[in-house]
């Protein structure tokens, strides 16, 4: 997926050949933001004061921005992944939940 980045806001990117325009959202947010534009440069001043005017209307309504998460996760693997984690845990003296934390902390962290 292409995306945008500004403020620590995340848009998704796509392209509406029917309508020879550029269209996103704002991800990670509790409601719709959309944007659009037919560059790449209207795309991300759409995105851009699409983003503005969202965290303007949050501080008007008293509203948290971002979209907020449990920490609860609950991730569909094969056995034998659930069983290879199992032993690697072990043997590293760890919970599965801790093991598992811990590699997605390091892919993270590899990431950014």
């Amino acid at each position: 997926m292409n995306t945008l980045t500004y403020k620590g806001y995340i848009g998704s990117v796509s392209f509406s050949e029917k309508d020879n325009v550029f269209f996103g959202k704002i991800e990670g947010i509790n409601g719709l933001v959309n944007f659009e534009g037919e560059s790449v440069k209207e795309l991300t001043e759409a995105f851009h004061e699409a983003v503005d005017d969202y965290l303007a209307y949050c501080m008007e309504e008293g509203i948290e921005p971002h979209k907020s998460y449990s920490g609860s996760l609950n991730v569909r693997i094969s056995p034998e992944t659930h069983s290879r984690i199992a032993v690697l845990a072990k043997q590293a003296g760890m919970s599965i939940n801790a093991f598992i934390k811990a590699a997605l902390e390091k892919q993270i962290a590899t990431m950014l």
